[in-house]
């Protein structure tokens, strides 16, 4: 009988200490995420805001008031170019975004669709929210 009960307790304490290492570690994750990945601070673009870059480059590199000025114009001027390139292939890319949705419907049922154009709807007015911050 002492036996029984000690193994009981035995399994239960590897439970609980199974359990604590999931929690433990699910948390550890969602931090280190957090603070290295940046998960929930860059958006949807992939490209953090001007200020983002500012903040990040003054905080790691102690930068002065003038240099955080010339910092500034330095990433306008260099998203300013980027965009310039990439306005070109915008029509293209959006061709084919458009083309691809198509095909994705295709593939729904009609009950699917209908949650599919609310969720795209979502997605490309955070799309839009994203262009206008980073301008």
């Amino acid at each position: 009988m002492e036996t029984n009960k000690t193994k009981r307790e035995a399994a239960v304490l590897v439970l609980v200490v199974f359990l604590l290492g999931l929690l433990l570690g699910a948390a550890g994750n969602h931090v280190w995420g957090e603070s290295v990945w940046g998960h929930g601070n860059t958006p949807p673009n992939g490209r953090p805001s001007r200020n983002e870059v500012i903040n990040s480059l003054t905080r790691e590199l102690q930068l002065t008031a003038d240099q955080q000025t010339q910092l500034g114009s330095i990433v306008d001027d260099t998203r300013a170019r980027w965009d310039s390139l990439y306005a070109p292939l915008e029509p293209e890319h959006e061709r084919i975004r458009q083309e691809s949705r198509q095909r994705i419907r295709a593939i729904l049922t009609p009950d699917q669709q209908k949650k599919y154009e609310v969720f795209m709807q979502h997605l490309d007015e955070q799309r839009k929210k994203a262009a206008a911050a980073a301008h």
